[in-house]
């Protein structure tokens, strides 16, 4: 593929872009930070014109630093959490009357969890497809909070977007919805290609489907399709790049980490997509649709075209670190040793060996779900154990409870693993993209834990590499994804998991940590 395509990156925090070359090398990144408004643990919100204003500034300094001509700029693909963007002339905030700017609900925003619940009381068809239970971080829950809580910004409100289905729109005029987004997030049918209205109108959100779906989606295609003309003159010249240059439409941040690591190894069905960032994700791929309890999905042509998709994760999972290592009375300290480096990479450098490590941690055993589970319990009253932290105050007891937290990460995942392979959507190795699993002792600690080995993609940005094949095959670069997958990633190293002691010894841990878990839910159940 001749010229250059870009891939565009909306996290939790921040707004990225990386220019690629058609073998998906990656020339040059930029990154702009995006405010959050949290005033409780429940409610996240954010502003869909900085979050904008922030894409288009990252899109031209990467352009810019990759030393390109702008016009040899083929394509353009998007990718974004799966948070909800109310777009209209509002009358005020979806959570406050004098914030109007604040038009996001946030895709980690729990303030829909009685919606959830009674939405979940119901016997509705759909739920089969999000693992029998809907999770408030999903978008009807949260649409049916908005008419309930804030009617006169429902009311006023003329499209309610994905997140990426929103910066499609900004960038192209076309309100077309991807299939990723709309069959994931909002229980679109897409290997019926409908929306349910019996569903819609059983929960209290009937005046969608009496509208004609025209809020949510009348036009739905695969990631990838081209949108529109391309680039408006306003988008383009915002970014620094030539009107009409092709935009993909997109998918969510972690599918798109997916599509940039699952084809690097082979058959995408073998491979598990572990996205780690602030929360995690898994996405396993299916050439049948496979049902698992407390796993979302299955989803058709929800991430590879034409097959299936489950989607897992855990709620916070880089989050989920930091708040334990804020817990621990050495915080600080270690803070002030690691002279301004990211505090876990610090802390993965002094834990050393893999196998050392946990061999450190000893009794020390975390479960890390300080919001919940979301697969394969669907259980978002769930929270965190640490068991075994003694009166240290130092920072090797740091070490091990960092240690530890990275463990109850993979039990964890592993938990996922096995539900799925007893459900029909086995798996063979795993796929690790995401900030917060960059580290080498991070990607051992999952294989161990899993007993599967963690393939690293040649790409350092996967997620970006992944909305880049968007961008790719939007601009003919190749025929399809299935094509610029495999095309366009490539794995750099393997992590196999550890036999012998170390083997025993997590066995161990992950029967310490499904005990804890089960104790906790036990607990909670007894309390009045």
């Amino acid at each position: 593929m001749e010229g250059y395509v870009i891939g565009v990156d909306v996290g939790t925090g921040s707004a990225r872009a990386g220019v690629f070359d058609g073998r998906g090398a990656m020339l040059a990144s930029a990154r702009r930070d995006i405010a959050m408004h949290r005033p409780s643990g429940d409610i996240a919100e954010q502003s869909s014109a900085q979050i904008w204003d922030a894409v288009c500034a990252a899109v031209a300094e990467a352009v810019g630093a990759a030393g390109i001509d702008p016009t040899s700029v083929r394509g353009i693909g998007f990718d974004a959490t799966c948070s909800l963007v109310v777009a209209g002339d509002l009358p005020g905030g979806v959570g406050d009357d004098a914030h109007p700017e604040r038009d996001i609900i946030v895709w980690m925003d729990h303030r829909a969890k009685d919606q959830a619940a009674r939405i979940n009381a119901g016997d509705h068809a759909v739920l089969a497809y999000v693992g029998g239970r809907i999770s408030p971080e999903m978008e009807t829950p949260k649409l049916l909070w908005l008419r309930e809580n804030r009617p006169a910004v429902y009311a006023a409100a003329r499209h309610f977007f994905d997140l990426t289905d929103f910066l499609t729109w900004k960038a192209t005029g076309s309100a077309a919805r991807s299939i990723c987004t709309v069959t994931c997030k909002w229980t679109y049918l897409a290997h019926e290609g409908r929306w349910d209205a019996a569903y819609l109108r059983a929960i209290g959100l009937g005046d969608l489907a009496d509208e004609g779906f025209s809020r949510i989606g009348t036009e739905v295609v695969t990631p990838g399709t081209p949108l529109g003309a391309g680039l408006t003159a306003e988008a383009a010249a915002a970014m620094g790049l030539r009107p009409g240059t092709a935009v993909a439409a997109g998918l969510i941040d972690a599918h798109a980490g997916g599509i940039g690591t699952v084809a690097a190894a082979g058959d995408p069905v073998d491979s598990l997509g572990y996205v780690f960032g602030t929360s995690s994700c898994t996405m396993t791929t299916t050439r049948d649709p496979a049902f698992v309890p407390g796993v979302w999905g299955p989803y058709f042509s929800a991430m590879v075209p034409g097959m299936w998709l489950n989607e897992g994760g855990q709620s916070v999972a880089g989050a989920a670190i930091d708040q334990l290592i804020r817990m621990h009375p050495a915080h600080g300290e270690a803070l002030d040793r690691a002279a301004g480096r990211s505090l876990p990479e610090w802390l993965a450098d002094q834990a050393g060996d893999a196998a050392r490590a946990v061999e450190d941690a000893g009794h020390l055993h975390v479960v890390p779900e300080f919001l919940g589970n979301r697969a394969p319990f669907a259980d978002p009253q769930a929270r965190a154990v640490v068991m075994g932290q003694g009166m240290d105050a130092g920072i090797a007891s740091l070490i091990r409870l960092y240690v530890a937290g990275l463990c109850g990460l993979g039990y964890g995942l592993r938990q996922i693993i096995e539900t799925q392979a007893d459900h029909g959507a086995p798996v063979r190795r795993i796929a690790i993209s995401g900030g917060a699993g960059r580290h080498p002792l991070i990607r051992q600690l999952l294989a161990d834990a899993t007993g599967l080995p963690v393939d690293c993609a040649e790409c350092d940005e996967p997620v970006l590499l992944g909305a880049a094949m968007l961008g790719a095959v939007a601009s003919g670069g190749y025929p399809d994804l299935a094509r610029a997958m495999p095309a366009m990633s490539r794995v750099a190293r393997t992590h196999d998991p550890a036999t012998g002691r170390t083997r025993a010894l997590h066995e161990a841990r992950f029967a310490a940590f499904v005990t804890l878990q089960d104790t906790a839910r036990q607990i909670r159940a007894r309390m009045p």
